[in-house]
């Protein structure tokens, strides 16, 4: 579990005691997540966007989650930093939800016995170029340049 950018060992150690290593008390990772507090909230109707509150859960669990996520978020070079700072521009600082995904990355170690696959903080930009290509004209636009794209040759 220490493989996890911001989890050490003392973090792993209260993790698990509150965790334990059997996963097969919860159906799906979603069941923990809703379990740990740390599930994502939706609460939504007609087009509005509602206030909600913060879900109940494990209170020590949550607490050591939160601080894997911000330690997560200063790790040079990992998936979860970028993860957090996409959130954080759209969201804000509270509201990125790098702890759940900590949480579903635990959970499926845990159940399937594999090791933690960082993906890097270039997964996100390659995953989806066109979108990253758009997004940083309409920047350089907003800034009063003008854009002119060629595709680089092999």
């Amino acid at each position: 579990m220490q493989e996890i950018p911001g989890v050490d060992g003392t973090l792993a150690a209260v993790i698990i005691a509150e965790l334990g290593v059997d996963m097969s008390v919860f159906q799906n990772v979603s069941q923990l997540a809703s379990w740990a507090g740390v599930c994502p909230g939706n609460n939504e109707s007609g087009g509005k966007r509602k206030s909600s509150r913060i879900p109940k859960g494990n209170m020590y669990l949550k607490t050591a989650l939160v601080e894997a996520a911000n330690a997560a978020a200063k790790a040079k070079g990992t998936h979860l930093r970028d993860k957090f700072y996409r959130l954080k521009a759209r969201r804000g600082y509270k509201r990125a939800a790098v702890a759940h995904k900590i949480l579903v990355a635990i959970y499926h170690m845990l159940s399937q016995k594999v090791s933690y696959n960082d993906l890097g903080d270039l997964y996100l930009d390659k995953l989806n170029k066109h979108h990253l290509t758009r997004n940083l004209v309409h920047r350089l636009e907003r800034l009063g340049y003008t854009v002119t794209l060629e595709q680089k040759a092999a």
